[in-house]
């Protein structure tokens, strides 16, 4: 392959990759990752922002990449031990706000990877809103990302502005 058409195949992966929209609903900087080539779960990161004046949920998600998907996040144990858990009513995204999905907190989680999740791959999520329905985000695999920030950490929500 030429450096044109390396060029242009980096560019279409980068607009597919670009904020993707349901109504008031607008998915940014998702990212995918396995744990290891072996993994047998993986996971998908992004920032769920809602420009509307009422508050939305996501409640679900599914891909053809995993057996199961689940909404998780992290939670501290009565010994201190953290483990991830199923976050069976969602996360709210309130109105005017985001909520970011980062490693170590809020996430989507594959569970039965049906293929590996490989650097530079494409998966499609669909994710399901109480409010704003379903919408399709195709996320690419970044295995080499860092770990989150502070705000990422926290799996947290806020107001956009504030």
């Amino acid at each position: 392959m030429g450096l044109k058409q390396g060029i242009i195949g980096g560019l279409i992966a980068l607009g597919l990759a670009g904020p993707a929209l349901a109504g008031e609903i607008a998915i940014t900087d998702p990212y995918a990752r396995a744990s290891t080539m072996m993994s047998k779960s993986g996971a998908a990161f992004m920032v769920i922002e809602n420009a509307g004046t009422q508050d939305d949920r996501l409640v679900a998600a599914a891909s053809d990449v995993a057996a199961k998907v689940e909404l998780h996040t992290h939670e501290e144990d009565a010994n201190g031990v953290m483990r991830m858990v199923e976050v069976e009513e969602g996360f709210a995204i309130p109105a005017g706000g985001q909520h970011v999905l980062a490693r170590g907190g809020d996430h989507v989680m594959f569970l039965g990877l049906t293929r590996p999740l490989e650097q530079g791959d494409m998966v499609s999520v669909t994710l399901t809103f109480e409010k704003a329905g379903e919408m399709v985000v195709e996320v690419p695999v970044d295995l080499e990302r860092g770990a989150a920030g502070a705000m990422g950490a926290m799996g947290g929500h806020m107001k956009m502005g504030d």
